[in-house]
C-alpha cells in the first residue's frame, strides 16, 4: 500500500494541473499572464503556510536556501515565462505536445545522474504517454500557424520542459534532507518574489484587480489547486523516482480536454479516447517494478 501512495500523489498532482488549465481559460482574459501566476502562487503559498507554522520548526542550512529558492523560481517563474513566450508563436495544443516530453527529459537526466535505472519498459511507457497526448490533441497540435518563427516558440517550450525536468531531478537531495512541507513553502515563496517583479511590469501594483465574481472563484481554485498539487508533487518525488512522478503530467492535457468537453462544450473525438488508452498503457508500463 505504501508503494502506491507516491503513485496516487503523482496522479492527483497531474490531474490538478489539468484542471487548473481549464480554470485559467475562464479567467485569463481578465488579467495578465504574470499577474495571474503571482495570484496563483501567492494563494498557494498561503495554503501551505498554516501547516508549516503548526509543524515542528525546521532550520535550513544557509547554503541550501539559495538552491531551493532557485528551484522554485525556475519551476514557477522561468518555466511559466518560457511557456507564455512560446504561445506568441505556436498554438497551445502544439505547446502541450512538446511539453509532454518533460518525463522523457527527466528520465534521461535522472539516468545520467544515477538516480534511476533506464529500462526498456519504462522508456516504452514514457514514449507511449507522449504518443497518447499527441493523439488526444489531434490535428490541433499541427496547424500551419506561427509562420517562419514557429521554431522559436517550439524551442521555448522545449526549454520550459527541460527546466521542469531539471527541477524534478535536483529537488531530491533537499527532499531527503528536509521535510517536504517547508521545502514546498520556501520554494513557492521564492517564486512569488520573482513573479512579483514580472507582474509589476504589467501594472499589478498600480491598480486593483478587475475580476468578476466567477473570476475570483477561478483564481482561488487555481491557487488552492497549486498549493496542494505542488506539495503532493514534491512528496511523490521524495518517495519514488523522478520519471515515475513526472510521467503523470501526461494526465494534465487529458484532464484539460475532458473538463473542456464537460464545461466548455469542446468536442471530444475518437482520437482522444485512443490517446487516453495509450496514456493509460504508458503509465502502467512506467509504474511496473523493473
Amino acid at each position: 500500500m505504501a508503494g502506491r501512495l507516491p503513485i496516487a500523489a503523482g496522479a492527483v498532482s497531474g490531474i490538478l494541473v489539468g484542471s487548473a488549465m481549464v480554470a485559467t481559460r475562464f479567467v485569463i482574459d481578465q488579467t495578465h499572464p504574470a499577474s495571474l501566476a503571482l495570484w496563483r502562487y501567492a494563494i498557494g503559498f498561503c495554503c501551505l503556510l498554516p501547516p508549516v507554522l503548526l509543524s515542528p520548526r525546521v532550520r535550513f542550512d544557509r547554503r541550501d536556501l539559495f538552491p531551493i529558492g532557485l528551484l522554485g523560481i525556475t519551476q514557477f517563474g522561468i518555466l511559466i515565462a518560457l511557456l507564455n513566450y512560446a504561445l506568441q508563436f505556436i498554438p497551445s495544443a502544439r505547446a502541450a505536445l512538446i511539453f509532454a516530453t518533460l518525463p522523457l527529459l527527466t528520465m534521461i537526466l535522472a539516468s545520467a545522474l544515477g538516480q534511476e535505472r533506464l529500462t526498456m519498459a519504462k522508456t516504452l511507457g514514457v514514449l507511449l504517454t507522449v504518443l497518447g497526448v499527441g493523439f488526444a490533441l489531434g490535428e490541433k497540435a499541427f496547424p500551419w500557424e506561427g509562420g517562419a518563427r514557429a521554431w522559436v516558440g517550439e524551442l521555448a517550450v522545449l526549454a520550459s520542459a527541460l527546466s521542469g525536468a531539471i527541477c524534478s531531478v535536483l529537488y531530491r537531495p533537499y527532499l531527503r534532507k528536509y521535510p517536504t512541507l517547508p521545502v514546498s513553502a520556501f520554494a513557492m515563496l521564492a517564486s512569488v518574489g520573482f513573479l512579483a517583479l514580472l507582474a509589476a511590469g504589467e501594472g499589478f501594483f498600480s491598480s486593483l484587480p478587475h475580476f468578476t465574481a466567477g473570476g475570483w472563484l477561478a483564481v482561488l481554485f487555481i491557487g488552492v489547486n497549486s498549493g496542494i498539487g505542488y506539495y503532493l508533487w514534491l512528496w511523490a518525488l521524495n518517495h519514488t523516482t523522478p520519471t515515475k512522478v513526472t510521467v503523470f503530467l501526461s494526465l494534465s492535457p487529458m484532464t484539460a480536454a475532458a473538463l473542456g468537453g464537460l464545461f466548455l462544450a469542446e468536442e471530444i473525438s475518437a482520437l482522444f479516447l485512443l490517446g487516453l488508452a495509450l496514456v493509460t498503457l504508458g503509465l502502467w508500463l512506467t509504474q511496473r517494478r523493473n
